[in-house]
């Protein structure tokens, strides 16, 4: 039998709950906020007992999680060998970046191989998906569409019949569901909609891919809770001036979560870089002062990238600093560290510090880089022709190893670079183990 509905109190701000009404929110402190809602009934099984209790795991009968192809090898790599019945991914990124084109693409890729797909969107009509699908040459009898902001609408999608094995909803903050306060995109809406897809993708075998929006700081905008319902969470980065575009995976139950795919977009769409090692480096002058090639690690997969330096004399009393695709806070340390342990004046010089490509690199390995090409653009002497360089600086003008030495030191041999320059780079090769061996071996 039924139980009675439980009234609870919910916060129109962060989406908290509460037993009792209250004058402040108990999860983010806003006042007058907690709003009485109806919680849903819970009802009781077969044998009068409420559902939902437990029961022997070996007991159950499982189901079939064996995940599906997407037809983009890289993408079923970083995924961990596609996409899963039942399971919720989450697609973020800025606008204009280039979701909605490669879930075009993945919904017309599943429908040539004969699976149903649904793409459901609340920020284009039916035409303008009909026109970019015909540029990018996706359409298909199995593809189909709908133009809508009603959450409801896309989970009955979910538990129609006959049942579409990959629904994509663009995006979830357009998708309005009945019954809750606030407008589109708030923070109660947003939690509403994504609980009751992903519960209606639970309950059936389709996939569901949710596109999420980001905030100015680059996060995926709604409530935090939202990265946790979800079993895959992707984030698609880039510079839309540029070309490329890094898929990256932030958290994964199927599969690797520190794999990435990069991507480069063409007027059919998004293309995979089969070989990505050296696509960063561009048309890179080596007879230039103030660059040199790092060999980093992103995910399980290095990459040769390309630091460049700028120092420059200065004419204001606080000379510039700044860094693009580089952490700034960090350049800043290092350059403490050169003028300490060097005995440097970069006081009355500005310096500037970037990565080529547009990349955005958090890896320490990158240190001895950034201070190579520092010294090159101090000196105006450009380094060899062909040298490499990765390994971590602390603040005594230490190198020490980088994560995944052996992987930056097999690739860099197999690209052909020489000298190696780091930490550890092998018997036979130029060691730096501080900041003085290394200007001596570069500049004297």
């Amino acid at each position: 039998m039924a139980v009675k509905p439980k009234r609870v109190f919910a916060c129109s701000d962060c989406g908290g709950t509460a037993p009792t009404w209250r004058g402040q929110c108990p999860r983010c402190g806003a006042w007058n906020t907690l709003v009485e809602k109806i919680g849903p009934a819970r009802t009781s099984g077969p044998d009068g007992l409420p559902s939902g209790l437990p029961i022997v795991l070996g007991d159950h009968p499982g189901g079939d999680f064996k995940p599906f192809a997407t037809g983009i090898e890289g993408l079923d790599r970083v995924l961990g060998g596609g996409l899963t019945p039942g399971g919720a991914v989450l697609l973020g990124g800025e606008p204009g970046i280039g979701k909605s084109t490669l879930l075009l693409q993945l919904a017309g890729l599943a429908a040539a191989a004969g699976r149903r797909v649904v793409y459901v969107s609340g920020e284009e009509s039916l035409p303008q998906l009909k026109s970019r699908g015909e540029r990018l040459g996706v359409l298909h009898d199995g593809l189909l569409a709908a133009s809508t902001t009603d959450a409801g609408a896309t989970v009955e999608i979910l538990g129609g019949t006959p049942a579409p094995d990959l629904v994509i909803l663009d995006s979830v903050q357009t998708m309005h569901a009945a019954g809750v306060e606030g407008a589109a995109g708030s923070v109660s809406q947003v939690r509403a909609v994504a609980a009751a897809c992903v519960e209606a993708a639970k309950r059936g075998d389709a996939c569901l891919v949710l596109v999420g929006h980001v905030t100015k700081d680059g996060q995926i905008a709604g409530p935090k809770l939202l990265e946790h319902m979800v079993d895959t969470v992707l984030y698609l980065e880039g510079e839309r001036r540029h070309l490329f575009r890094i898929l990256r995976v932030l958290k994964n139950r199927y599969g690797p979560t520190d794999e990435l795919l990069v991507m480069e977009m063409r007027e059919a769409g998004l293309c995979e870089v089969p070989d990505p090692s050296t696509f960063f480096l561009g048309d890179r002058d080596p007879a230039v002062s103030g660059s040199a090639v790092v060999m980093a690690m992103e995910g399980r997969r290095p990459f040769a990238v390309e630091v460049q330096a700028l120092a420059a004399k200065s004419f204001l009393s606080m000379p510039r600093r700044a860094a693009l695709g580089l952490d700034v806070g960090r350049l800043h340390l290092l350059l403490a560290v050169l003028e300490k342990r060097l005995r440097l004046n970069l006081g009355q010089t500005d310096i500037y510090a970037k990565l080529g490509g547009g990349l955005k690199i958090a890896d320490p390995g990158l240190d001895l880089g950034i201070a190579a090409a520092v010294l090159s653009s101090f000196y105006d002497r450009p380094l060899p022709a062909g040298a490499v360089f990765w390994g971590e600086v602390d603040l005594s003008g230490r190198i020490r190893p980088a994560a995944a030495q052996d992987t930056r030191l097999k690739q860099a041999e197999r690209l052909g670079y020489g000298p190696i320059i780091g930490p550890d780079s092998g018997k036979g090769r130029p060691k730096a183990d501080n900041l003085g061996d290394l200007a001596r071996l570069l500049f004297s």
